[in-house]
């Protein structure tokens, strides 16, 4: 029964150290189970079983934590887990839109409610209103450019 209950013990505080360090890390009580878990195995070793035993399993668990710790922080295990993509996409500014200027009229091509999307010319724009909802093929009129928005009226 003693080898039962340390065999027990030493896996399971190995298989937390080792969830800890490559699949859940950072959450750290994991590794404190893990880790609470060995020392029991290892100082129960040394007290039912002898101290050349005790020593066998304090060096194999040494051995097998450097070993689990060091493949766990490595770039290519850490490379798996980090985001490493970089976003390159962008949000048009109206502010700088060719075509779009105050006075400009254009066509609701959806209900302007009070947002919604504007054809003008041979450009599709997202536009507001001031609140007031338009339906759809309603004739707009450009009011002017604020803060990354473009302002429409009923024509």
């Amino acid at each position: 029964m003693d080898w039962f209950l340390i065999v027990v013990l030493l896996v399971f505080g190995a298989a937390f150290l080792v969830a800890e360090v490559l699949l859940i890390p950072g959450t750290t009580i994991v590794g404190l189970a893990g880790f609470i878990l060995l020392t029991v195995g290892i100082w129960l070793s040394y007290r039912d079983l002898g101290s050349t035993t005790g020593h066998i399993i304090l060096g194999a668990s040494l051995v097998l934590t450097v070993v689990v710790v060091w493949y766990g922080l490595r770039p290519q295990s850490v490379n798996k887990f980090a985001l490493t993509e970089r976003n390159t996409a962008r949000v048009d500014d109206v502010r700088r839109a060719v075509g779009v200027e105050p006075g400009q009229v254009g066509r609701a091509l959806s209900a302007m409610r009070p947002a919604g999307t504007v054809l003008f010319g041979d450009e599709l724009r997202e536009a507001t209103t001031r609140g007031e909802f338009l339906a759809a093929g309603a004739a707009v009129r450009v009011l002017g450019i604020e803060q990354n928005r473009i302002v429409v009226a009923s024509a």
